[in-house]
């Protein structure tokens, strides 16, 4: 039910919730009122209140205000202007978005927003199409943001895995678990990867090719007749004042230094460290990395000091769906082991579906799901607490299987048309929407085809070196599909340079 919802209604906290209750109500014998007052005091209370899940629940907020005054101070927009200067050419404007996307890593739904009105005006000289730019920001966005472990989206996987692996008495910490699952994640990578690749190499195809070759050609940033979309928020400091670059080196700065003085002395990284300790550090991080953004903004009059605390409380408040979704998901979790669905899952599939192809299974699913409903969280919380017990019971790869699950459930949020980042980005690039999910979705097809081959591959093999293999293949799908349906596009330089 909760899969089918969330394809049908799009709404994941619904059906996270509906799918939660009509397994408790299968649980109470049918009973409907039992089984919500159940779900209440026996699953969602309970989860809460679980020590490692609530401490990630507050570790998200102090996420949430960091990344709301970081991003509304204008340091990151400052930031990311001081360098476009340094670019004079269409693929060194490419290599530009993309560098900054890597360096704007804490946000996947602000960085389009910061970067795009940035290198709009840069890419444009450059004939670089707007669609390229929106497929750069896009790129730079979420596959970014999914590789980071202590940011929101590495905190809210690891909760995930966490639940797994004490109920299965996985012994492995769920830091270990994510680090040793990201050579696994080859559609970020793979997408991370392509964007260098295409700037170097020029080669274009499909939509992407027709907009590029516009563009060179003519000097069209869009199509006649597109309509771009416009930034929905406004990241600008107040008339007349101008924001600094320091406004975000600084925490960032103070982020790192506080999250890496705290655990060194712990012995990290040569030593496991106490999940506590390590929640700790990153909650200290976040809150003195903000603070300090906060005393800048101050200090250099971009906001009074009431509107700064605003920005940090906004940004709090922005998490709490997030946090909805992280109880509901584990309330799921905890019905669904109720119910036994994982044994009666894998007792479906054992000796019909080999070991070898659960991480391929996994992923084609996810990718399905999160396609139809724009919605990577949501595809983890309903696929985790399933993929990983299959993988254990069938005895497949159960890294390999987490990358798959985190790969597929990428690809939705990356491409889907009704994703926010996918929005976001048309957004910040001044983009026709429709236009970039044109353009986009054959690249991204590109990469999930090559994902696939090597989830079908590391399924037999449970090798992360089998990551080259995946980014080999990016390589080679690029070259062929820009030779049977595009061309290479030349480079173009403004002129004076």
């Amino acid at each position: 039910m909760a899969v089918v919802l969330a394809i049908v209604s799009r709404n994941v906290l619904v059906s996270l919730f509906l799918g939660a209750y009509l397994g408790v109500v299968i649980l109470q014998g049918g009973n409907p009122l039992t089984g919500l007052t159940s779900l209440i005091q026996d699953h969602v209370f309970v989860q809460a209140a679980d020590s490692y899940n609530s401490s990630l629940l507050v570790m998200m907020i102090f996420i949430g205000g960091f990344v709301g005054v970081v991003t509304h101070s204008g340091g990151a927009a400052a930031f990311a202007e001081r360098a476009s200067h340094w670019f004079n050419t269409r693929a060194r404007a490419q290599f530009a978005v993309w560098f900054a996307g890597i360096v704007v890593f804490f946000t996947d739904s602000g960085s389009p927003l910061i970067l795009g009105p940035t290198f709009q005006p840069i890419t444009d000289k450059l004939r670089v199409s707007r669609e390229k730019l929106a497929w750069l920001l896009d790129c730079t966005a979420s596959p970014v943001c999914i590789l980071i472990p202590f940011i929101g989206w590495g905190i809210y996987i690891m909760g995930l895995i966490k639940q797994e692996f004490t109920t299965l008495g996985i012994a492995e910490s769920e830091f270990d678990a994510f680090l040793t699952a990201l050579p696994f994640q080859f559609y970020a990578i793979g997408t991370l990867f392509m964007i260098p690749l295409v700037a170097y190499l020029g080669f274009e195809f499909s939509a992407m090719y027709q907009a590029e070759k516009r563009t060179v050609e003519t000097g069209q940033p869009l199509w006649p007749g597109a309509t771009p979309a416009r930034p929905a928020v406004s990241i600008k400091a107040e008339a007349g004042v101008r924001p600094r670059a320091s406004m975000m080196v600084v925490p960032v700065a103070v982020l790192f230094a506080c999250i890496f003085g705290l655990l060194i002395p712990q012995g990290f990284p040569f030593r496991q460290v106490p999940g506590a300790v390590l929640r700790t550090a990153l909650c200290t991080g976040y809150f003195l990395g903000g603070m300090s953004c906060l005393v800048l903004m101050v200090r250099h009059r971009v906001k009074t000091p009431s509107q700064a605390f605003s920005l940090y409380m906004d940004g709090a408040r922005e998490v709490v769906f997030i946090l909805m979704i992280l109880v509901l998901a584990w309330s799921l979790g905890s019905v669904c082991k109720a119910l036994g669905t994982a044994d009666y899952i894998v007792g479906l599939t054992r000796g019909t579906l080999p070991a070898w192809m659960v991480p391929l299974l996994v992923f084609v699913t996810g990718a399905g799901i999160s396609f139809a409903t724009g919605s990577s969280w949501g595809t983890f919380a309903i696929l985790m607490p399933l993929a990983i017990p299959m993988a254990v019971a069938l005895g497949a790869p159960v890294h390999a299987t987490i990358g798959a699950v985190l790969s597929g459930g990428l690809f939705g949020d990356h491409c889907s048309p009704i994703s926010d980042t996918t929005i976001l980005s048309s957004m910040g690039a001044a983009c026709d929407h429709i236009d970039h999910v044109k353009t986009q979705l054959p690249y991204a097809l590109l990469v999930a085809s090559a994902s696939a081959i090597t989830y079908a591959a590391v399924g037999r093999f449970d090798s992360p070196w089998l990551l080259l293999v995946a980014l080999a293949l990016v390589g080679v799908f690029v070259v062929g599909a820009g030779r049977a349906w595009g061309a290479r596009v030349s480079d173009f330089r403004a002129e004076g340079t």
